[in-house]
């Protein structure tokens, strides 16, 4: 059975849940998905999890973003 992109990229939240038993707070699930939704956007233009980490610690973003961080 083939799944759309849309399902993978929310089947992270769903195995975060399963693993910790919840998500703390709508805080939480909020910083959550908004690191999940970037690590994934940058995986799917070619940027590693950890170059996009490196990037994001150092205030910057990778170069298919084509903009400066807030």
């Amino acid at each position: 059975m083939r799944h759309n992109q849309g399902e993978r990229d929310l089947r992270m939240s769903k195995v975060q849940q399963k693993i910790s038993g919840c998500l703390r707070s709508k805080l939480g699930a909020k910083f959550f998905s908004r690191i999940r939704s970037y690590l994934s956007t940058c995986a799917k233009n070619g940027v590693s999890s950890a170059e996009a980490l490196r990037l994001l610690f150092e205030g910057r973003w990778p170069a298919f973003m084509g903009m400066a961080p807030e």
